[in-house]
């Protein structure tokens, strides 16, 4: 993955902007399928009035204009870490302006750590609502195919996710020229209706929005919750920002997915005007009949599409989580040789495809799963508002003043979707934050684990300078050879170094002691990539800096390292020596039983370390240590 140019103009500019189209705006872009629906039909619902009908439309413009104009657009976009955006990417470009021990630092952890626990839950839901949405069409053409839905949108979602694993670079060419169609798609269906009740325009003004509350009151808070839905793919231009820079997402927005998507909700509003009946899918009551069938294969192109976008971005927050320390060594592939950026990580794949099917089979219809969708997206904005805030304090120097207005002006819309959507929770809205609230304990656990054991393997640490004078008191052969030690604590004497001279009573002539460390920032500089300094003759300190969208090579940094003396040869003639640790149960508990019990389980099943760091496993040497946790 790696940032777009930062300046981008003319054909390079459009081109970029179309091929954001897919992956940027494609849950966005499918939200019509159900959002203005849902805005009807939520809880006990409201008449189809035509002042009912301005009042919704009149709510959904303002909504698009303020959440995704000028909030995403306009301000969190202005949060880039060296490029890259999303909410892992916020939490650490804070973190980076906080000092290691402020009692601040665990609070932002936590927050965006949930933030980002939010995001899988997201990514379940996501593809079983558009899928399903998209498919419910055929009941449209003909209400005969309506017991075929269920096991259409069954099989799409498995193919979809079956075919991960071959990577996106061959599909991903027509997702911008398919997303392009659906868009003058979706308009040139909203276009007639306009002509033909022009009275729908009035809801360009927030007054008929005001008038619905206050005619409304309590059940205009329910109604919110269904205009939220225009918005839930507003998280993604943000998370998406690394891939293309602002000015083509940017580009996108104003030129053409606004355009179309206002269009296309004041044409499903002029419908319901002149026919209410029409409420219970006015997507495709908006278009004429004989358009009814190629729609609906590109209705369910178009959530194929969003579906893969939520898809890969769960791959790419399990890569960042796992390079941050949150999540144990996974199996991640890469599938394609000229863009990093595009992984497939099984373990996600089918953890995503089993909940997706399952939430299809349980709740059976896009209007039941709308009861489900919106509580963690809401909650995400929420969190990425308040760490705008820190962020504009901290990084860009705003004055209180400025930085309290703005985020109190994003808060407050916010909390009114989020005290919409709260009422969703028993009806569905628990599941996400079910998904979440698991995904954070693992998380959490994962990484206090990981430092209680790093905490008692220093505890068993010998100073460097001491091991040297007791090793020169001794006899111990030095056989040819390089051997690197991999180890994560940067001062002291690798363990595996240890039990080396312990057991084998030899030591190397050239030893490298190799710590590598992540960043809070997505990519560290080539120049910036090692540090290599020679400690004793034959025997070298070496620490490498890894950003959080990098992946470490240990061969590759070996090479490196030969322009700072290391006698590197290459990989056949090195041996590389790691230590495993054999966790038990002790009597000091840092964490409850059961937390123990999880991180040792976790422990014991994450990737083994020579596959994740790129060391050929018959170079390999592992000596095991026992830990208590």
């Amino acid at each position: 993955m790696s940032a777009a140019p930062k300046k981008l103009r003319g054909r390079r500019l459009v081109v970029s902007a179309l091929t954001a189209l897919g992956i940027v705006y494609g849950d966005i872009g499918t939200s019509p399928l159900y959002a203005f629906r849902e805005c009807f039909l939520a809880g006990e619902g409201v008449p189809v009035t035509p002042e009912n009908v301005l009042g919704v439309l009149s709510m959904i413009f303002w909504a698009l204009i303020c959440v995704v104009s000028v909030k995403y657009l306009g301000y969190v976009m202005r949060a880039d870490n060296k490029g890259e955006g999303g909410i892992l990417a916020l939490m650490t470009l804070v973190l980076s302006s906080v000092a290691r021990s402020s009692r601040m630092r665990p609070t932002l952890v936590a927050i965006g750590l949930f933030g980002a626990c939010l995001l899988y839950g997201d990514g379940m839901i996501t593809p079983a609502i558009s899928v399903l949405s998209a498919v419910e069409g055929i009941e449209v053409v003909t209400p005969a195919l309506a017991h075929w839905v269920l096991p259409i949108s069954v099989a799409i979602l498995c193919i979809l996710f079956a075919f991960q694993h071959r990577g996106t670079r061959a599909v991903g060419r027509i997702f911008g020229p398919v997303t392009l169609v659906w868009f003058v798609c979706i308009a040139a269906m909203g276009i007639p209706w306009i002509v033909r009740v022009p009275e729908v325009l009035a809801a360009l003004s927030p007054g008929p929005a005001v008038t619905f509350f206050v005619q409304h009151g309590d059940r205009a808070l329910l109604v919110l919750g269904g205009v939220f839905l225009v918005v839930t793919g507003g998280e993604a231009l943000y998370a998406d920002m690394g891939h293309f820079g602002r000015r083509p997402i940017r580009l996108g927005w104003f030129a053409l997915v606004l355009p179309a998507l206002v269009v296309h909700y004041f044409g499903q509003g002029a419908l319901l005007i002149e026919r209410p009946d029409a409420v219970t899918n006015p997507f495709y009551r908006l278009a004429p009949s004989w358009a009814l069938v190629p729609l609906v294969l590109l209705a369910t192109l178009a959530t194929v599409i969003a579906s893969q976008a939520v898809i890969t971005g769960a791959f790419s927050l399990t890569r960042q989580a796992v390079q941050l320390g949150f999540l144990p060594r996974v199996e991640i592939r890469h599938t394609s040789k000229s863009h990093a950026g595009q992984i497939y990580v099984p373990i996600v794949n089918w953890i995503l495809l089993l909940a997706t099917v399952g939430l299809v089979l349980g709740f059976r219809s896009s209007e039941a799963l709308a009861g489900a969708y919106g509580v963690a997206v809401v909650t995400t904005m929420v969190i990425t508002t308040v760490l705008g805030f820190v962020c504009s304090r901290l990084v860009w120097k705003w004055k209180l003043l400025p930085a309290v207005a703005a985020s109190l002006a994003f808060l407050t819309i916010d909390l009114g979707f989020l005290s919409a959507n709260i009422v969703k929770i028993p009806e569905g809205g628990w599941f996400p934050l079910l998904i979440a609230g698991i995904t954070y304990f693992v998380m959490a656990t994962w990484r206090t684990g990981h430092r209680n054991l790093r905490r008692r393997l220093d505890e068993r640490s010998i100073d460097f300078s001491a091991f040297v004078k007791d090793l020169k008191g001794q006899d111990v052969p030095r056989v040819s050879g390089l051997a690197v030690f991999l180890d994560g604590d940067p001062m002291g004497v690798p363990h595996a170094l240890l039990h080396n001279l312990k057991h084998n009573k030899v030591i190397h002539e050239h030893v490298v002691m190799l710590t590598m460390t992540v960043s809070e920032v997505p990519k560290v500089a080539a120049s910036d990539r090692i540090e290599v300094v020679e400690v004793e003759p034959g025997f070298f300190r070496m620490l490498a800096h890894f950003g959080f969208l990098e992946e470490p090579n240990v061969p590759a940094l070996l090479r490196k390292a030969r322009d700072e003396g290391v006698p590197y040869e290459g990989v056949n003639e090195t041996t590389f020596f790691l230590g495993r640790e054999t966790l038990v149960k002790g009597s000091r508990h840092a964490m409850s039983w059961w937390r123990e019990a999880v991180f040792v389980f976790l422990s014991r099943n994450q990737r083994t370390a020579d596959e994740f760091f790129g060391v050929p496993a018959n170079r390999v040497v592992e000596l095991g240590v026992q830990v208590q946790v």
